[in-house]
């Protein structure tokens, strides 16, 4: 399991990735994050829950070793139906859900930073979103809640990142911190929360949700078109060419 927790005395659920070298989640352990977050709802001593990631970055995407060695569509289909759980559960979540995020989010984490009520960063992150170098496509939607629109499609054509001070700039990032204080950070967002009444704060959550025009469930319409490259055989080639090591799609990583 990739996936570790922790609850404070003041309700926070902390939620830590761990998955060397580069945080990119398994298929099952992203099934995993869901139902932890879609647990929430039936523990009322929650009050806020804070999402991070140990070692090198936030989150690289998805497991694409993973996702080659399965057989036939299996690992494109897995991949993209675990990934539609996973931020769709972060968005939902009965409480805030605050993504710390540590030295480049890309891809999946790209969808849980964007899917979450707010993000707070360490300085020099960068955000990205390389799916059009791996094959694919999708979680734009959820980086348009983090960039301006026209940046946005820069950014999907292009696959360059945007740092966090930009991101802050934007108003879409609350803080930028150095990285050594990035958790401390991210417990005095959530200890704000936390110290609201839990029954208000989830109903402030599920307000917020209700009135909200960005339709999140628009990641499986993207996916339409990653399972058309994938019929194509262009998603196989270009992942094929990552692990091959001539095009890495994570580059922004390095």
């Amino acid at each position: 399991m990739t996936l570790h927790e922790r609850v404070s005395d003041d309700g926070v659920l902390e939620i830590v990735m761990d998955n060397p070298k580069v945080n990119a989640l398994p298929i099952r352990d992203t099934h995993a994050l869901a139902d932890l977050l879609d647990g929430v709802k039936l523990r009322p001593e929650i009050s806020a829950v804070i999402l991070t990631a140990t070692g090198r970055g936030f989150c690289a995407g998805v497991d694409i070793k993973e996702m080659q060695a399965m057989p036939g569509n299996a690992g494109i289909l897995g991949v993209n139906r675990a990934c539609a759980e996973a931020f769709r559960a972060v968005y939902e979540c009965a409480v805030p859900v605050i993504c710390a995020v540590n030295d480049f989010c890309l891809g999946t984490g790209i969808g849980l930073a964007g899917s979450a009520d707010i993000v707070v960063a360490a300085e020099g992150v960068r955000f990205g979103l390389p799916e059009v170098d791996n094959g694919a496509l999708g979680a734009a939607t959820h980086l348009a809640r983090l960039v301006p629109e026209k940046h946005l499609r820069w950014m999907l054509y292009s696959c360059e990142p945007v740092s966090a001070e930009q991101l802050q700039a934007w108003g879409t990032v609350l803080k930028v911190v150095p990285a050594d204080e990035l958790m401390a950070c991210a417990r005095e967002v959530a200890g704000v929360v936390a110290s609201k009444s839990d029954p208000v704060i989830r109903a402030a959550k599920a307000s917020l949700n209700g009135i909200d025009d960005a339709p999140m469930n628009s990641y499986r319409f993207e996916q339409g078109f990653t399972y058309e490259l994938n019929l194509l055989g262009h998603g196989d080639e270009a992942r094929e060419a990552f692990l091959r090591g001539d095009r890495d799609p994570n580059s922004a990583a390095d």
